[in-house]
């Protein structure tokens, strides 16, 4: 039988590889259409797949205070969403990504080790080198640094994150795949609101309607795999393993679209292996 702590490092990748194949494809489709088209096919797929695997595994209803935590982990994921793309809309360059990335790590790592105690010495390092490896992954940008007023937009992007991190863990003890479902369907309200307000989605054609499908699978799968990491370990390792997803992203744009990878995304990928071998320890 696995252990385990093996299943929450494996449950961790495998939100890793999820999530980093969905933005590897997700990018692919907001080539061809709207960002936000992207984003509610997503919620569209979870409130479609989360109830089938409800029943699937005879889950319970699950108490109030989970569909609470699910609420909250809907709103904090599309909040977080919405922010970021304003902050990239605004031209904020390459530095957005990677400050938001590593602050919705700090912050369930800050709890973790308020509500689970301090991880041991060999995982703390395995997290130094997750967050170089983030940085080094993501960042590639050359221009000029953003002002303080500058870095509000990804700084609270990174705090809704990890919030929306910290929300799943929550309700993963009691149920699993019904507050998805509440999480993903607060978060269709919340983007649909904000796209019929801004009118920021225009319909996609029907050869990208494939594409986003796609798309969606890979992220319910990223979503679900986290739960489920961060039900049979610690919050810190499951947010990391997960959050190391820019380097599946970035592999395969080198691998499929023979996209150069900088040297410093190079060093990444190698801290990031590092990475996983420390935490696992």
């Amino acid at each position: 039988m696995i252990p385990i702590e093996t299943l929450a490092i494996v449950f961790g990748l495998a939100s890793a590889l999820s999530w980093g194949a969905g933005d590897f494809v997700g990018g692919c489709a907001a080539r061809r259409t709207s960002a936000f088209s992207v984003v509610l096919v997503t919620q569209i797929m979870g409130i479609l797949i989360f109830p089938v695997l409800a029943f699937a595994v005879a889950e319970a209803m699950p108490s109030m205070g989970n569909i609470i935590w699910g609420a909250f982990a809907g709103f904090f994921g599309a909040a977080g969403l919405i922010v970021l793309y304003i902050a990239l809309a605004k031209g904020k360059m390459g530095i957005v990504a990677p400050l938001a990335a590593l602050v919705s790590v700090i912050i369930p790592v800050i709890y973790s080790a308020l509500n689970e105690g301090i991880p041991s010495a060999f995982n703390i390092t395995g997290f130094i080198f997750a967050f170089i490896a983030i940085w080094f992954i993501v960042n590639r940008s050359t221009g000029p640094k953003l002002t303080a007023k500058e870095l509000e937009y990804p700084l609270l992007a990174g705090i809704l994150f990890g919030f929306f991190f910290i929300s799943i863990d929550n309700f993963t003890s009691g149920a699993l795949y019904w507050p998805l479902t509440v999480s993903r369907i607060t978060a269709l309200i919340m983007i649909a609101g904000f796209i019929m307000i801004t009118k920021t989605v225009s319909k996609p054609s029907s050869d990208v309607v494939l594409i986003l499908i796609l798309v969606a699978l890979f992220n319910t799968g990223g979503v679900t795999f986290f739960a489920l990491a961060s039900e049979a370990g610690r919050l810190d390792a499951a947010t990391i393993l997960a959050s190391l997803s820019p380097a599946v992203t970035v592999l395969l744009a080198s691998t499929l679209l023979k996209e150069h990878l900088a040297s410093r995304q190079w060093a990444g990928v190698i801290a990031a292996m590092i990475a996983i071998i420390l935490i696992s320890i």
